[in-house]
């Protein structure tokens, strides 16, 4: 079993979102429209890992009782964990579109041919 150390995990995370994010900003349209079916993927996906993690944090009542964030921290997780889940839903509507975008591999865009002119003869 690995060991991790979870304040170290939270920031390569962070740290790998980050630089993700970087290869949004320079990516063609065909690999951002993959990357980003990736991330919104609804099994496997960021975002539905991070609604989870989300969800599990405002559900952890232990430091709550201990005093370490007061109550309405808790409250705000609570409820940015509902808006992801509800963002999720949203989304679960074109899950196959995004699975296609995840599964399909990228095709080239071929440039329309030119066409013969067309000449016109005047009367």
């Amino acid at each position: 079993m690995t060991v991790y150390d979870p304040e170290a995990l939270a920031r390569q995370i962070a740290q790998q979102i980050a630089a993700l994010n970087e290869c949004l900003i320079v990516a063609s349209p065909q690999q951002a429209a993959r990357i980003l079916g990736h991330v919104l993927e609804p099994e496997e996906g960021v975002l539905g890992s991070l609604t989870t993690l989300m969800a599990t944090g405002s559900r952890c009542e232990g430091p709550a009782l201990n005093g370490a964030l007061p109550p309405e921290v808790w409250l705000a997780l609570a409820r940015a964990a509902n808006e992801l889940h509800d963002i999720a839903l949203d989304l679960d509507e074109h899950a196959e579109d995004l699975h296609q975008l995840t599964e399909s591999p990228p095709t080239s865009v071929l440039r329309p041919a030119p066409s013969p002119l067309v000449v016109r003869r005047h009367r």
